[in-house]
């Protein structure tokens, strides 16, 4: 059975769920070898899907469907969204506690594994594709134009954090408070280390270094963004950190193997407040560190 707009969601290295359209779900328990077909019981298009354990899941989809199961797929259940908009995504931190997000910026929770639903105000009309919470505290939901909310009180209330990208966003995903990525159009990927208050955004550039080198940021003075030029003329542990005046670590922009090439980042600090800030490269034994200033 071929699934279009698919959603997929594992809990482990062999038990996963797929769920497209004409209300088309699928299960594996052998790690994508096999699939076999559920009966969802309608031919509403699904966009996402999640399980909390191997019994308790949800799909959501157009008109606002949300269907849940508690016996791993077998038989699936109507929920009452109270909505009409297209839903995207949905997320769950455990059987109980989840949110969905959908289009004209709706934002839904359930504290009661999906009983009741009840509507949070996310400030706008967006159009939202992704959510995730790492807590019953702390979430985000990102979407068109490249739009992304934060939340500090589970959806109580959701904050505009200034975006990397004006490119609509797909998914994304945190692995902690701070650590997390949005993926989205035109190969978009943006990361931060400090949840949200700042991102960056790398790409390759096809020349072959012969020495070390990071170069002077451009634009400088900058407002939100500036681009950072680094090269590598051998395989080495590269570390970019950004510090301000005061000498306080704000991010780490980099801290992984890279192969001999040339790097471009761009690194977005709309959320951080007008001032001097300092880059600092460590890859092997050089070292160099240089000043931008952020000026709003």
């Amino acid at each position: 059975m071929a699934l279009s707009r698919q959603a997929f969601h594992f809990i482990d290295n062999n038990t996963g769920w797929a769920a497209g359209s004409r209300g088309n779900i699928l299960k594996t328990t052998n790690g994508g070898t096999s699939w076999d077909s559920l009966t969802s019981g309608t031919t509403i298009w699904f966009h996402s899907v999640y399980f909390a354990d191997q019994n308790c899941g949800w799909v959501v989809g157009d008109y606002g469907a949300i269907y849940s199961t508690t016996d791993g797929g077998i038989n699936w259940n109507t929920q009452t969204s109270g909505v009409s908009s297209t839903l995207y995504s949905i997320c769950f931190i455990d059987e109980n506690v989840g949110w969905v997000a959908g289009t004209g910026g709706t934002i839904l929770k359930t504290t009661d594994k999906g009983i009741s639903w009840f509507t949070q105000a996310s400030g706008g009309t967006y159009y939202f594709l992704s959510v995730h919470f790492v807590d019953q505290n702390e979430g985000w939901i990102v979407g068109g134009g490249g739009i992304i909310l934060n939340t500090i009180n589970g959806g109580t209330n959701w904050n505009i954090q200034t975006s990397a990208t004006n490119n609509g966003l797909y998914s994304v995903h945190f692995t902690d408070n701070y650590i997390g990525w949005a993926v989205g159009r035109n190969g978009t990927i943006i990361k931060t280390t400090n949840g949200g208050v700042t991102f960056v955004e790398e790409k390759e550039i096809d020349e072959l270094p012969s020495s070390f080198t990071i170069s002077n940021n451009y634009p400088n003075p900058f407002n939100p963004s500036t681009k950072i030029k680094y090269s590598i003329p051998q395989l080495s542990n590269v570390i970019i950190k950004i510090s301000d005046i005061l000498g306080n670590e704000i991010e780490t922009l980099i801290n992984e193997e890279k192969h001999t090439g040339t790097y471009e980042i761009t690194w977005y600090a709309g959320n951080l407040p007008s001032g001097v800030y300092f880059y600092r490269l460590q890859a092997g034994d050089f070292v160099d560190t240089k000043k931008m200033v952020l000026m709003k």
